[in-house]
């Protein structure tokens, strides 16, 4: 079972994550939810872009920030080309 202090830790590294990507792609953030949902899918993304390149995910609350923030740049760039795309 998951701890309360492993959810907050959880919410604080998706947060600073999509917070971090939101600056790298678009220059702003999105707002407290939606930087925390981007950061969590880009955790998921980032460490198994990771695995899937062989690499070691990098570990620690660092490292997770890092293996987030690169999934959600790669989430966000995805989703800017898709709207690209759509217009």
């Amino acid at each position: 079972m998951v701890g309360i202090d492993s959810i907050i830790i959880m919410l604080i590294v998706g947060a600073v994550a999509g917070w971090l990507a939101g600056q790298i792609v678009r220059g702003f953030g999105f707002g407290l939810l939606w930087n925390i949902v981007i950061g969590i899918v880009g955790a998921f993304i980032g460490v198994w872009l990771f695995t899937q390149l062989g690499f070691v995910p990098f570990a620690g609350f660092v490292g997770s920030i890092v293996n987030a923030t690169i999934g959600a740049v790669i989430l966000l760039a995805r989703e800017g080309e898709g709207a690209g795309k759509r217009r």
